[in-house]
């Protein structure tokens, strides 16, 4: 970066030198040694240049898009998660996304800046060994061959980290009738860019019933009084278990860089379902002429019992190839599901007696034979192949040019068979070979000194094609703008064209008839039991999309990693392919023939539920997202370690105002960024120790190969040549720049540096320190000086307590369906619906927590807004906020417990609470009666439940 000649600009910039030649020589130090990448050569400046160099954390994401929420080691122990899994959902609407139009579509997974072949990789993982997470917008995703509609997730993990996990779980609901287990056993070794991981999870739910929270029974569907209450043979919960096994290996195959990492995973579910009592209508001759029902043989309910097993099989290769990242990803998976289905009673001789006139009223029950077994099977398989190749070809004014290709095959399949269907067996197939690109064009950059009185403006576009075998040829494009007109401010704006086919099962599941299900009709106002045909529709269509979105993202500056963000979306699609919506009068007009009806009473008997397409839908609405955090209490003196083992990220330097362009809000350099103006600090201990053997007294006049090898092996890497022996040069170069800084007492204070990592594993970065001060209780480590990582966010810092808190807002405009032309469009928020609940108009969700010395809380709340269903008799759904809280405790960082019980040691228990007050959304008809369909328990049967938990680290 050229500065200006004058002499208070040239007092300034080499103020920040001398504080950030120190920073760049202890990156070096902690480098990972999988991490060495980029050239050896060091920039040099010229005449009347001051050149500040400095390099970004590895791993982190390299976007022109600021991220909208970072973490650090201690804001992730303050969430309290035993895993990535639980962490992504305790993040909830923070990585999801709003763009697309399924309500929150999951996250893209990177793992240090790379792509992985499946989240089956990372889900057990212990967050101890994340050393910071980043959270991106969705045309990050771009950068990595994924759809710009999910948002980038971004997982740097600790160089060095190693434990052995077991956790265990029970949880009931408030009012009892059931209750879940899980008992979960994860080893976890990092070691630079190899890992190993392996997982073992076990699942179990019990039966609820209908009779367990007191259900009352649709009309017509009661037996006699003889009879057992069908109630106890309908379940609102399955009787479920499962189990999980998986197993990951990463290892490191060259000294540039390249890895391959490998995993399997098998699972199985196991899950039993009750649908009723199996009945008949008794008439004798003579008799009243009203049918009575008549419940029959409960030692054989109507019970839906099911099988899944997957097999998932995955491979990642990473390699620099000369400018450009190559990373191809191959991912399957095979799917075998059975079901057996109790079938109804044969009644045919109970028939032939009636019309003969020998039945009595009450029936002669042995004229019934019982039911046998419908079975149903599915076998699924889906195969991924994709190449990306991330580079940065050529130099423009403003910036390096960033240029993603990528291209892929991706297959699957279903076959199915089903006794309960006259067609044949079902045998799909489908193949898609795509390929697209991403470009990303810097326009304008006050790093490089073009057009800055602008700002920094990027162009990003995109262009992709995908041959289906059974669709024929799709394609999407998109184009986006960001501008940062100053540091803490960003703007973007993005359109995306896309086509889309129906999913395979849309098109060809097989048909199948399911009896005895609970329906509310509008149009009547009544409950009650049909037959829902289900299945596929080969007639689907291709749809269109066409999207925009309007965003801002302002840091606050006065707290650190704190920002408030702005996002518009338009949506509008024709040819959607949907699930049939639900029954209103104007939905049954649109799709006649969809509905049979008795023709004496008008009384539902069967509903074909089988996919429609609509005309067209449009949607428009503005989400509003708050991201705070900070500390709080005293600092402890000396606090360094802490948590299991003392590590943990150090304490970043506020963000504000006052801070530099260039500098992120928690004071590490930019993405990408090698040239910055203002460097960091750190924790002298680590640097003075090498400096004393490199520079101090008794130092050899030319450094030996036998202290070189002491160096860490990335450092070592940057001081050799192409022949891989060391350059004398570099040696030399790097030796000046270590004697002429003052070593300690140059950096912070003692116990504010960052992670404890006493061997030289990797963490990088102004603002991470070498040696974390004294460490806390500790755990068995990796033998690399990390111990656990730190459960208590007290780890590494200084002993301060964290908070963060979140509030997102979302409020629709509109959203609008054509059923087809020459229809009324339907108005979904004021009336009418598409789905089994009304569109509320506005919904918020907000999520905060504290730790402090080993004492954390988390607490979250969801209000979704009021809406109503029209019809003949008309449904109101009101407003409700649901409200849960977690507590839990960190045995290490309570040394009086530990000495009382030191089995204690490395663990945490934590007690939580969902649906604090019992909240279950109120459904009324037009007179104010709950309908029996929409009573308490069937919208909501679990109500306020408990969870208990305990983990131990090894």
């Amino acid at each position: 970066m050229r500065i200006a000649s004058s002499v208070s600009l040239v007092s300034l910039s080499v103020s920040l030198a001398l504080a950030a030649v120190p920073v760049a020589a202890q990156q070096a130090i902690t480098q990972d040694p999988g991490d060495a990448g980029g050239s050896a050569e060091e920039p040099t400046a010229t005449d009347g240049e001051i050149l500040v160099v400095a390099q970004r954390l590895r791993g982190t994401v390299d976007s022109a898009q600021p991220p909208l929420l970072e973490l650090t080691t201690e804001d992730i122990a303050a969430y309290g998660a035993g895993s990535i899994a639980e962490l992504l959902e305790a993040l909830g609407p923070q990585v999801s996304s709003a763009r697309g139009r399924g309500g929150g579509g999951g996250p893209v997974i990177l793992v240090n800046g790379t792509r992985i072949s499946s989240f089956r990789e990372m889900r057990s993982y212990p967050p101890e060994a994340i050393e910071k997470v980043e959270v991106f917008p969705e045309e990050v995703a771009q950068q990595y061959g994924y759809s710009a509609d999910q948002r980038v997730v971004n997982f740097v993990l600790k160089a060095n980290y190693s434990s052995r996990e077991v956790e265990l779980e029970y949880g009931q609901p408030w009012d009892g009738g059931y209750s879940t287990q899980q008992a979960e056993a994860t080893y976890v070794h990092i070691a630079g860019q190899s890992r190993l991981n392996f997982n073992a999870e076990w699942n179990n739910s019990s039966l609820l019933t209908e009779a367990d929270r007191n259900v009352v029974q649709a009309e017509g569907t009661v037996p006699l009084a003889t009879d057992p209450d069908p109630a106890n043979y309908r379940s609102l919960v399955g009787d479920s278990a499962s189990l999980e096994l998986t197993g990951n290996m990463t290892t490191r195959l060259a000294s540039n860089g390249t890895s391959l990492s490998l995993n399997g995973t098998y699972e199985r579910e196991d899950s039993l379902r009750l649908q009723g009592l199996d009945s008949v209508l008794l008439v004798g001759p003579g008799a009243d002429p009203e049918s009575q029902l008549r419940s029959f043989n409960p030692d054989t309910p109507l019970t839906v019992n099911s099988r899944t097993e997957t097999y998932s099989l995955g491979t990642t290769l990473n390699m620099p190839l000369g400018k450009w990242q190559m990373t191809a990803t191959i991912d399957g998976s095979r799917s075998d599901a059975r079901s057996l289905i109790r079938q109804r009673a044969d009644t045919s001789g109970l028939l032939a007696s009636a019309l003969s006139g020998d039945l009595a009223l009450n029936g002669d029950l042995g004229l019934i034979t019982p039911g046998g077994f419908d079975e149903a099977w599915t076998q699924s398989d889906s195969a991924s192949a994709k190449i990306t190749a991330m580079g940065r070809p050529f130099y423009l004014p403003a910036g390096d040019v960033n240029v993603t290709f990528d291209a892929g095959y991706d297959y699957a399949s279903i076959r199915s068979t089903d006794t309960r269907t006259t067609g044949p067996d079902t045998s799909l197939k489908r193949g898609n070979l795509s390929a697209g690109v991403n470009v990303g064009v810097p326009i304008t950059s006050v790093r490089d000194d073009f057009g800055a009185a602008l700002g920094d403006i990027s162009l990003n576009l995109s262009g992709g094609v995908d041959h289906l075998s059974d669709f024929g040829t799709l394609t999407d494009w998109s184009v986006g703008l960001t501008w940062s007109p100053f540091d803490l401010l960003s703007l973007n704006a993005s359109y995306i064209g896309r086509e889309a086919a129906p999913s395979l099962s849309q098109l060809g599941s097989p048909t199948i008839e399911t009896p005895n299900v609970a329906v509310y009709d509008l149009s009547t106002g009544q409950t009650v039991l049909a037959t829902l045909i289900t299945g596929g529709n080969a007639a689907l269509p291709a749809q269109t999309q066409r999207d925009w979105k309007f965003g801002a993202q302002l840091e606050l500056p006065f707290l650190q990693r704190s920002n408030f963000s702005v996002d518009y979306f338009r949506n509008s699609s024709s040819n959607v392919a949907s699930g049939f919506p639900v029954l209103t009068p104007a939905i049954e007009a649109a799709f006649p023939g969809r509905v049979t009806r008795d023709a004496a009473t008008g009384q539902i008997l069967s509903i074909d539920q089988r996919p429609v397409t609509f005309a067209e839908q449009k949607s428009d609405r503005i989400q509003f997202g708050l991201n705070l955090s900070g500390s709080f209490g005293k600092a402890t003196p000396q606090a360094g370690g802490g948590g299991f083992g003392g590590a943990g990220g150090g304490t970043p330097p506020q963000g504000g105002f006052g801070r530099p362009r260039g500098i992120n809000a928690d004071g590490t350099p930019p993405p990408g960024g090698q040239q910055v103006r203002q460097g960091g600090q750190f924790d002298p201990q680590r640097f003075a120790e090498l400096q004393q053997k490199i520079c101090g007294e008794g130092a050899p006049p030319t450094l030996t190969p036998e202290l070189l090898a002491e160096l860490p092996p990335g450092m070592q890497e940057r001081l050799k040549g192409t022949d891989g022996q060391y350059d004398p040069e570099k040696v030399a170069a790097m030796r000046e720049r270590i004697c002429s800084q003052d070593g300690p007492g140059s950096g912070r204070g003692p116990g504010q540096g960052g992670e404890s990592n006493a061997a030289g594993g990797a963490s990088g970065g102004p603002g991470a320190g070498m040696a974390g001060g004294p460490r806390g209780p500790g755990g068995p480590g990796s033998g690399r000086g990390r111990g656990m990582g730190g459960m208590g966010p007290g780890g590494g810092g200084d002993g301060k307590g964290r908070w963060m808190a979140n509030f997102q807002f979302t409020h629709e405009f509109s959203n609008n369906v054509l059923i087809a032309p020459g229809v009324p469009m339907l108005d979904l928020l004021d009336g009418d619906a598409i789905s089994g609940g009304g569109q509320p108009r506005d919904a918020f969700t907000i999520r905060g927590g504290a730790f402090y010395r080993g004492f954390g809380t988390m607490l979250n709340a969801t209000y979704t807004g009021s809406s109503r269903i029209a019809g003949t008799s008309n449904l109101f759904f009101d407003d409700f906020i649901k409200v849960n809280a977690r507590v839990f405790v960190d045995f290490n960082q309570q040394a009086s417990v530990l000495e009382a019980v030191p089995v204690l040691k490395n663990a945490r228990i934590g007690f939580s609470i969902d649906n604090i007050f019992n909240a279950r959304q109120r459904v009324t008809d037009d007179n104010g009666v709950v309908p029996i369909r929409y009573q308490p328990a069937l919208v909501d049967p679990v109500g306020r439940s408990f969870e208990i938990e305990f983990r131990k680290l090894f």
